[in-house]
């Protein structure tokens, strides 16, 4: 009978304990909330300086999310333990999902209900899929997808050849740190600043384009090489696309190379393999991952490629890419259900790949 009374006493007061905590978990959360808020409007609207601005969104930024999970925390193991287990991680996981919706998932939404709308006249109207049926009978835009398919197949054929050539070369030079190096260089460099340094390379005037000043040293005449020297025009943008990915194909394959046993290879060199054989029987299916890692997000780049085109050549002259003509479209032109439509139909192109992407990565427990 005592037993029973301590133990009743003991689950009261663990119970009271527990509505305790969670009281003051819900009070903080509240106030931390209010005080977000505030600082938000402060960040806004306010005139400080510059210095006492930056250092209030520090601690702002910081401090309010470190109170926010903490407290969410603490409001969590007022819980009984089963349903503390089985909330906790979503405390920390949450606003990552939550930012995932807000960012990915409801601008697509939004997308996919702009392109079922026509604006015309300043009159929106609902259209169905008649921007779909427009992309589809649009010359611009078959020349666009054809354009893209070049450069999926000769753009990502030269990065993951030249990177899986120059991972093996480099890994068995006594330069392999200078010319890896030099190799991912291109990588430091945006899209807009390769597209303006290759725009100088390919320039007309031998005096400003490095290709014309070499073929005019050898008794040539200079070319207009972006506007015409058509459809080559396509593949001297995708030589700008390959220098810079070069130098990442290469940085993952040469990692996956370093990961094959040694001893691997030396047992296949006694038994009288050539380096031919051990090339194509031991190294290529022991980084076959890496390589439709590497082939898989290339492929996607060269699918949504639209920085070096823009700088180049704006999509005139037969280079077209879908990503130029959704933003002619989209931000130009002003023709929002016909350019969301062209995102949708973009998403769709990469979504396989990304799926499959993700298989692969789940296969080798990477996720």
């Amino acid at each position: 009978m005592e037993q029973t009374t301590a133990y009743s006493a003991t689950g009261g007061g663990s119970a009271s304990m527990s509505l305790g905590r969670a009281a003051v978990a819900i009070v903080g959360l509240i106030l931390t909330l209010i005080l977000l808020v505030i600082g938000f409007l402060f960040l806004r609207d306010s005139d400080a300086p510059r210095l006492v601005i930056a250092l209030v969104a520090i601690i702002w930024g910081v401090g309010g999310v470190a109170a926010l999970y903490t407290l969410a925390n603490y409001l969590v193991e007022s819980f009984t333990p089963k349903w503390t287990a089985l909330i906790q991680p979503y405390i920390f996981v949450g606003p990552a999902i939550l930012l995932l919706i807000w960012y990915l998932a409801a601008p697509t939404l939004r997308t996919l209900s702009l392109s079922l709308y026509t604006t015309q006249g300043g009159v929106t109207t609902f259209a169905g899929l008649d921007n779909y049926r427009a992309i589809i009978d649009s010359r611009i835009m078959r020349e666009a997808l054809l354009n893209n398919i070049v450069w999926l197949v000769v753009g990502t054929s030269l990065t993951v050849g030249l990177g899986l050539l120059i991972a093996i070369l480099a890994d068995r030079s006594s330069f392999e740190r200078i010319a890896k190096s030099a190799i991912f260089m291109p990588m430091a460099i945006s899209m807009v600043g390769a597209g303006v340094i290759w725009k100088f390379v390919f320039d007309v005037n031998p005096d400003i384009g490095l290709l014309n000043s070499v073929v005019t040293g050898l008794g040539g005449q200079p070319q207009d090489w972006l506007r015409q020297v058509q459809p080559y025009n396509n593949l001297f943008l995708i030589i700008v696309m390959v220098w810079l990915q070069t130098g990442f194909a290469m940085v993952l394959i040469s990692a996956a190379i370093k990961g094959i046993p040694e001893d691997l290879l030396e047992a296949a060199r006694v038994d009288g393999a050539n380096e031919i054989t051990i090339f194509f029987r031991i190294m290529i299916p022991s980084i076959m991952g890496t390589l439709i890692t590497v082939t898989t997000t290339t492929i996607i780049f060269t699918l949504k490629v639209f920085d070096i085109v823009m700088v180049m050549t704006g999509g005139q002259f037969g280079t077209e890419v879908i990503g130029v003509r959704f933003y002619k479209e989209m931000f130009t032109a002003g023709n929002q259900g016909y350019g969301s439509a062209i995102a949708i139909v973009l998403l769709i192109a990469v979504t396989p790949v990304i799926i499959y992407n993700l298989r692969e990565f789940s296969k080798r427990e990477t996720f």
